[in-house]
């Protein structure tokens, strides 16, 4: 097929867009990484665009020698993957059950739900909800005020829907349950949508400090972000590198270098995973909004 001049121009400068747009996505990233693998001191002297030009990762020492930050970690995986985990499941049981047209009072729940998409308390009324009910300074504080999002329900929802009611119809007839048939077949043939979802609350999570820095006091409950977090607005580089041995002390390092390997460290792991769920993450954004 041969393809017209101006066919050939549109290409051309189309290419040339998504080439400039990717690279001030990726550039921004490399940069800091190069700049975290570079010594920190020599770093203050500027110049650095694209490669180390002291290349060391004595920076990288620093920030994992610092104490709390392994446990910070250990939190911050923690309340992902349980996070994550009641969070899907509670979303798929009320989106299962609101997928049901029969459903009594469905559209008052409904009502009641879409409220909450437009509508909150604010954060002292929050706060002092999450004070009476004994969430402070407990690691419960990240799991159980996330259970339910509207938005997410209803993609569920919709996805649900589309799955023929002649398949359920057989399940029943056949002797099987509600909760049966929610988790031996719709389940498994919601995947798509499952991954969806905990895709959206496994970043939310793990890029979540602001919980930390309200609700939590006790530094071995401290997410890394809110390690993170403090480190940046309040300078807490040297608070960090004061717990050291004498050998890491003595290693060319600078409060902005270990920021921004802090930055590294925090923002890698979600980095990593993001690629082998984002198949999951289109299919089953476009069939959960546009089915049902």
């Amino acid at each position: 097929m041969i393809r017209s001049r101006g066919e050939k121009i549109f290409d051309t400068i189309n290419t040339t867009i998504m080439l400039l747009f990717c690279i001030s996505i990726i550039y921004p990233i490399w940069y800091i990484v190069v700049l975290s693998f570079n010594d920190g001191m020599d770093a203050m002297r500027g110049g650095i665009y694209w490669w180390p030009r002291v290349f060391t990762i004595e920076t990288y020492k620093t920030v994992l020698g610092a104490s709390g930050i392994m446990t910070s970690y250990g939190v911050t995986i923690a309340k992902t993957i349980v996070g994550v985990a009641t969070h899907v499941f509670f979303i798929g049981l009320v989106a299962y059950g609101l997928s049901k047209e029969d459903l009594r009072f469905r559209k008052i729940y409904m009502g009641l739900g879409l409220v909450t998409m437009f509508f909150n308390g604010g954060l002292i009324p929050n706060f002092l909800l999450i004070n009476k009910l004994g969430l402070l300074n407990s690691f419960w504080v990240f799991i159980l005020p996330c259970l339910f999002n509207m938005f997410e329900m209803i993609v569920m929802m919709n996805f649900f829907k589309a799955i023929p009611k002649s398949i359920e119809e057989s399940a029943y007839i056949d002797g099987a349950n509600y909760l049966i048939i929610f988790f031996k077949i719709v389940l498994p043939l919601s995947m798509p949508v499952v991954a969806t979802i905990g895709l959206w609350n496994g970043v939310w999570q793990w890029n979540d400090f602001f919980s930390g820095v309200i609700y939590i006091n006790n530094p071995d409950l401290q997410p890394i972000q809110t390690f993170l977090y403090k480190i940046i607005s309040q300078a807490g580089a040297s608070q960090m590198t004061a717990n050291l041995p004498a050998s890491a002390m003595q290693a060319k390092t600078t409060s902005e270098s270990v920021k921004l390997a802090t930055m590294i460290l925090t923002t890698l792991p979600i980095m990593l995973v993001y690629p082998f769920l984002q198949k999951y993450f289109v299919k089953g954004m476009m069939v959960g909004a546009t089915k049902g």
